[in-house]
């Protein structure tokens, strides 16, 4: 059964092999600055993967250094026992760059794992979360053509506030 959790170090093996996956979609380049592309990268340079999965969690931390411009963020892996199924990321606060491009919450399911409702769950688990961080409500983007994702936001409540720079932005309830 799926869960979120805290990134852990025994998920490596799946983690790789999911981070390979999305490569071949051609995530990771230069010019991705989503999580998934930071991801691919840091491991590529050559990141220690136990030390990526701590400065992973704590990015949740206020204290942890970041860099300029980013705020804390609590990421959580959805799993099904071993197998790293996707993740999803909670960024506690909204700056002017992410009132445009990104907002409160960003989720990524692997590709061989799509279509089996892991993206509407995972974002469904999280928005308790998100309430308890102090975020009510939250603001949820996807891309204008992203169909599956938009059914994912309006599955857990999301109402539409506008489009802009071709991304829908969402208001999602939390509580």
């Amino acid at each position: 059964m799926a869960e979120l959790i805290a990134p852990q170090s025994r998920l490596k093996t799946s983690f790789r092999a999911a981070m390979a996956e999305f490569a071949a979609e051609g995530r990771g380049g230069p010019e991705d600055g989503t999580g998934i592309g930071n991801d691919i990268r840091s491991l590529d340079a050559g990141e220690d993967f136990t030390a990526f999965v701590q400065r992973i969690r704590d990015e949740a931390l206020e204290e942890a250094p970041r860099r300029a411009g980013w705020v804390p963020c609590t990421t959580l892996w959805l799993v099904d026992g071993d197998e790293y199924l996707g993740r999803i990321a909670i960024r506690h606060r909204l700056t002017p760059v992410l009132i445009e491009i990104g907002g409160h919450i960003g989720y990524d399911v692997r590709p061989s794992a799509r279509r089996r409702g892991y993206a509407t769950a995972m974002l469904r688990d999280a928005l308790p979360i998100a309430h308890r961080l102090g975020i009510d409500p939250a603001l949820i983007m996807c891309d204008l053509d992203n169909t599956a994702s938009r059914k994912v936001i309006e599955h857990n409540g999301g109402v539409l506030q506008d489009e802009l720079n071709g991304k829908l932005r969402y208001w999602v309830p939390t509580s």
